[in-house]
């Protein structure tokens, strides 16, 4: 059997979801200054994949809400994320190449994780509106463990729930933090352009990047690692 032949062979795919699977970064970014702005923090493009970009929001509300208890800036980041749920509701649509991606690893038995440092509601609502929840084998929440990302544990749980290797798998990512995880873990992970350029997804520890998964040199990576 060819799925359980290549799952025994410890290959897996594990994805971010924001920035990853969809371009959602610009709603995030309307959604931080629509509730940060009042507490006198307005980002712009070239700040947000700095300063929020991969960042749990429990980070988020220490750096920029230094005076608020931790149950408030709990409220107020809470609060983001339901702006951002409605702003994304309706509108997700998958990066190119992605779906035929997934039906490639589907037909080849590679099993895919979603590992994200986004709230679960967040992540559940992304997976279902791209109508690819079934696809995944298992969804990392960094913020249900002990450490998120930049840590290793997110990625190191995507790693355990289908018994792969970390050097037989690839991960996708598109901010430094989720890099950094993925490839402290010792994943092989390939940047996806959609905030950073090449530079800055290699600087953070990407062996490569891509503007998608349509994107040629990736596919031929693909194919010879996954031996598909």
């Amino acid at each position: 059997m060819i799925g359980a032949k290549t799952e025994a062979m410890g290959r897996a795919l594990l994805f971010d979801i924001d920035g990853t699977l969809a371009d959602t970064d610009p709603l995030h970014l309307k959604a931080f200054n629509q509730v940060l702005g009042p507490h006198g923090h307005v980002f712009d493009h070239a700040r947000f994949p700095r300063e929020l970009q991969g960042f749990a929001n429990v980070a988020i509300g220490e750096r920029f809400l230094p005076d608020e208890v931790p149950e408030r800036r709990a409220l107020i980041l809470d609060e983001k994320e339901e702006v951002f749920r409605t702003l994304v509701a309706g509108q997700i649509a998958p990066l190119p190449g992605l779906m035929a991606l997934l039906d490639r690893a589907d037909a080849a038995g590679i099993p895919m994780v979603a590992v994200t440092n986004a709230p679960r509601l967040n992540a559940e609502l992304l997976l279902s509106g791209l109508g690819i929840t079934h696809r995944f084998k298992a969804l990392v929440i960094g913020a249900e463990l002990p450490h998120g990302k930049p840590h290793p544990l997110p990625y190191q749980e995507g790693l355990r729930f289908v018994g792969a290797k970390a050097e037989a798998s690839i991960a996708f990512e598109d901010s430094r933090t989720g890099v950094q995880s993925a490839a402290a873990a010792g994943i092989p992970t390939v940047g996806i352009r959609t905030s950073l350029s090449h530079a800055d997804l290699v600087g953070a520890g990407a062996v490569t990047s891509a503007s998608a998964f349509d994107d040629p040199a990736l596919l031929a990576r693909l194919a010879r690692v996954m031996a598909w």
